[in-house]
């Protein structure tokens, strides 16, 4: 039974005792007067804070919070029926805010008293037809201790606040701690307080290899070399500290640092090499790729990257960097012509780019206003389309014509050719005008004879008085024809010519001028096909080289707007074709106004207004994903929802200092990662207790440092480094490692089929590996990687017999278990196991693992020495002459094979 709008008397009404008419009447004008009422009754006199009280202080734990502590409560079991979409909205009660004509004060709350709280009635009752949420909505009801604290909140006064997340951040106050000496630094006196508040305490720190393996891992995406782990262990010995950062600042100068971190913003952007949808034609988005590498790399600051990305072809004077990144608007999903409406199509796509920018960049479900305005979110369905517009205006084809499309580049896209390539070109340009020049006036000269022959053809004189005479002939039944014939052979020429008649010696003449007219022409024709045979054919070859040269030239599908703006309707229920009200560009209402530098608002208005400091959400979103990076899960959990449906910060004042410094900092990027892994909260160690693992499984605490399950490429990378078989070059077009034969066939519908690469190109790292949407990787895929059909904020972790039967049995491993053991055979035999393992897992092994793989060696070995056919299967293309030396081969190489399917390798600790 949903609430009914019936009157609460307010504190105020009871304490004072008014008439029962005039506070009806006072009821009365407010509601009629509605938004034009200066104040309401109920909500002016209660004499509560009002919705820009600050959020409760960490520090004050036992205190309730509405931002911390209530609204998550309504927002799961509440807000869709009693929230922000007018449409949905039941009983005229919104608990999402308190004040307004359907606001929850005086109505279904009553500040400090549950009794006289309807609210407090409905969660708690017994009669199902009463109860809320309601049974049939099959939501779970209110636990004991979700209305101990919904009782405490309406007792304490009920105060609402501000939605965190739609508050601008601030620098909040330096936090106190008891123990000072654990570290000076902002982050962890941030988590100490934390902690202290609960009666916890940090972690001791972990040991050096623990320590560098770890930030090799979250900085490059790759595990340390033996050799780093000796300089740093000797080093670290002498000065942690000095140590520590001098390592940090090495890895943040790698080129591999912006190979991994580019690997997660892929992920969020949704990139792959596929359309996506029905023939999944190939889409060449290679640039883009790059670019993202690079920019981390180089550290281009993130409101840059941002701006870029939205409207980096709307600079004055775009570069081509700018240029490649505002491809970002080009990486939704695309299908081919002919497969569906353009009308429908083209809304797909802009509705796909407003969703990327909303999960990317705002951390917000934004397309959930598609259809109806947003059930959680103050975002109404006018305010997506508003937002909608800024993306509905591209000047390119809605759907993939595969004809119009060469190396996967379809327009608009951009050329970046070298000096070198532009002057080959110009020339071979210059080349093909000289012969067009000299091919044109001969194909028309051969067109002229062409039709002059059809011509002649068709007024010629007609030669069926000869034939009719011929026929006649033939059918003289005395054979006087045979005869005729005979006799005019004999004759001479003359005599002939005087046998026949004027009008046919006439007719002959005119025969014979016409078939030498025609003869001219053709031998004329043939000779000019001849010339222009030849002519055709060096411009073929000068096409070949041409294509050969542009196929080299760099190229990017790019952004661009049409000159004339498309008008943007909202779509009524979402449908395409079902085009409502007309609505101009702009941003949600519930965030700070755009500034806008013309008439129209651009895209670039829309990404300054993205990245300018009043935005709350930005700075946000993106260190919560950096810091995600390191701790496998952010300050807010749900990185991808910053609204009512997300999970509140586990640690609110740390993001907000960490947000206003990295804004602060010029939005320096490794400023803001240095900041992070040089606190002593990410240096701590990933030991716990099982009871302190049940109590906090999730770290959310962050009483100690991370640990969970490496993600998919990391997994892979690591196995082909520390093998030596991993290449280092870098950007380039994607490439395909050996999968499955006759896996595309399965999704495919033009008979494509999967062709792996060959020699260092299947060595590469796993970010620059081919991804099609339709058929991901599927190493990439058993191992929790997305397709990339949608904007991922946070992949799975996930620990399945499959993936343990791929790291077991993949080839690509097995070949890298050869590779390695192969090195290990050229250590001293007393030295081999600890190589090994320590090569694995940065790691030394103890007595008791040393004896464990001892014994599998030799059993190994026994197990080869009578099994020449395994031998022979797992040395295949290794070039060994004694037996002996084969046996130990596949001896080590499966040992090696079983280190790389550790838990300790497949897990950063």
């Amino acid at each position: 039974m949903p609430f009914q709008r019936r009157y609460f008397p307010s504190r105020f009404a009871r304490e004072t005792r008014l008439p029962r008419v005039l506070i009806l009447a006072a009821v009365l004008c407010s509601a009629v007067l509605g938004p034009f009422s200066p104040v309401r009754l109920q909500a002016a006199d209660v004499g509560r804070d009002t919705e820009d009280a600050k959020p409760v202080s960490e520090s004050d734990e036992s205190s309730v919070s509405f931002s911390r502590d209530i609204r998550p409560l309504l927002s799961n079991r509440c807000f869709a029926c009693h929230g922000p979409d007018a449409g949905s909205r039941e009983g005229g009660l919104r608990l999402d805010q308190p004040d307004g004509d359907e606001g929850a004060i005086g109505y279904a709350i009553e500040p400090n008293s549950v009794e006289e709280s309807e609210v407090w009635h409905r969660i708690t009752a017994d009669d199902e037809s009463m109860l809320m949420p309601p049974p049939d909505s099959h939501l779970d009801p209110f636990n004991e201790e979700e209305t101990e604290l919904i009782r405490r909140w309406i007792e304490s006064g009920a105060v609402y606040e501000d939605f965190w997340a739609f508050r601008a951040p601030e620098r909040p106050q330096p936090p106190i701690t008891k123990n000072a000496e654990w570290s000076a630094q902002t982050v962890d006196q941030f988590v100490l307080r934390k902690l202290e508040s609960l009666r916890r305490h940090p972690s001791e720190e972990a040991d050096a290899r623990t320590l560098l393996r770890r930030v090799t891992f979250d900085l490059t995406g790759l595990p340390p070399s033996r050799e780093a782990i000796r300089q740093f262990e000797s080093a670290y010995a002498d000065s942690p500290e000095l140590a520590w950062e001098e390592l940090v600042d090495d890895l943040l100068s790698r080129p591999q640092f912006g190979e991994h971190i580019a690997r997660h913003w892929l992920d969020l952007v949704r990139f792959a090499d596929t359309n996506g949808m029905h023939k999944d034609f190939y889409r060449n988005h290679v640039a883009y790729r790059d670019w993202v590498i690079r920019s981390f790399n180089e550290n281009l600051p993130y409101d840059e990257f941002v701006r870029d990305q939205i409207a980096g072809d709307l600079h004055p004077q775009p570069t081509r960097d700018q240029l490649i990144a505002s491809g970002f608007n080009r990486l939704h999903l695309i299908i081919d012509r002919g497969t569906a409406l353009p009308e429908e199509s083209h809304v797909k796509n802009v509705l796909d780019r407003v969703t990327a920018v909303g999960t990317a960049f705002m951390g917000l479900t934004v397309q959930c206003a598609q259809c109806h305005d947003h059930k959680f979110d103050p975002i109404t369905q006018k305010e997506f389309f508003s937002l909608y517009a800024f993306f509905n205006n591209i000047d390119a084809e809605p759907e993939t014509n595969p004809r119009q499309v060469v190396d996967g580049f379809q327009e608009p896209f951009v050329r970046f050719p070298t000096e070198a390539q532009q002057t080959e070109l110009d020339r071979l340009d210059a080349k093909l005008a000289k012969l067009d020049q000299q091919i044109a006036p001969l194909n028309k000269r051969a067109n002229q004879i062409t039709k002059r022959i059809q011509q002649i053809k068709e007024i010629e004189p007609a030669k069926e008085d000869s034939a009719e005479q011929d026929a006649s002939q033939s059918d003289d039944p005395e054979g006087n024809a045979a005869e005729v014939e005979a006799s005019d052979d004999e004759l001479p020429e003359s005599e002939v010519a005087e046998a026949m008649t004027p009008e046919e010696e006439a007719h002959a003449k005119t025969i014979r001028a016409w078939d030498a007219l025609k003869e001219a022409l053709h031998n004329e024709l043939g000779q000019l096909k001849s010339s222009l045979a030849k002519l055709q054919k060096q411009r073929a070859k000068l096409q070949r080289d041409r294509i050969a040269v542009e196929h080299g030239v760099d190229k990017a599908m790019v952004m661009k707007d049409r000159d004339v703006v498309r008008k943007t309707f909202v779509l009524i229920r979402g449908q395409y074709d079902a085009p409502g009200e007309e609505v101009q560009r702009g941003v949600p209402g519930f965030l700070p106004p755009l500034d806008t530098q013309t008439e129209t608002p651009s895209r670039m208005d829309l990404a300054n207004w993205m990245v300018a400091p009043e935005n709350p959400l930005t700075a946000r979103v993106a260190v919560n994903r950096f810091w995600q990076l390191f701790f496998g899960v952010g300050l807010v959990k749900t990185s991808e929802d910053f609204g009512n449906q997300g999970e509140v910060p586990s640690h609110p004042e740390l993001l907000d200092e960490l947000a206003v410094t990295f804004v602060e900092s010029g939005w320096d990027v490794k400023a803001l990662l240095k900041q992070i892994v040089m606190s002593k909260t990410y240096r701590q160690s990933s030991r716990a207790t099982p009871e302190e693992f049940k109590a906090d499984a999730e770290n959310r605490l962050l009483s100690r440092g991370p640990r969970y399950r490496l993600d998919a490429e990391m997994i892979r990378d690591q196995i082909l480094f520390s093998s030596g078989l991993l290449s280092t070059r870098m950007h380039g077009p994607s490439v395909k490692p050996p999968q499955p034969d006759g896996l595309w066939k399965a999704v495919s519908m033009t008979g494509e089929r999967f062709r792996p690469d060959q020699g260092e190109s299947i060595y590469r790292r796993s970010v620059y590996t081919f991804w099609k949407r339709a058929m991901p990787p599927p190493q990439m895929t058993i191992l929790n990687a997305p397709n990339r059909d949608a904007c991922i904020a946070r992949r799975e972790r996930t620990n399945t017999p499959t993936q343990a039967l791929l790291l077991l049995n993949e080839s690509e491993y097995l070949r890298a278990a050869r590779q390695l053991a192969q090195s290990v055979l050229h250590e001293p035999a007393e030295d081999r196991i600890v190589f090994a393992y320590e090569t694995v897992t940065s790691k030394l092994p103890d007595a008791e693992e040393i004896d464990v793989l001892h014994t599998l060696l030799s059993d190994l070995r026994d197990e080869y020495a009578s099994s020449p056919e395994l031998v022979d299967d797992l040395c295949e293309g290794v070039s060994i002459d004694e037996p002996c030396d084969k046996v130990e081969l596949a001896a080590w190489t499966v040992l090696c094979n079983t280190l790389y399917n550790l838990d300790i390798t497949k897990t950063k600790d």
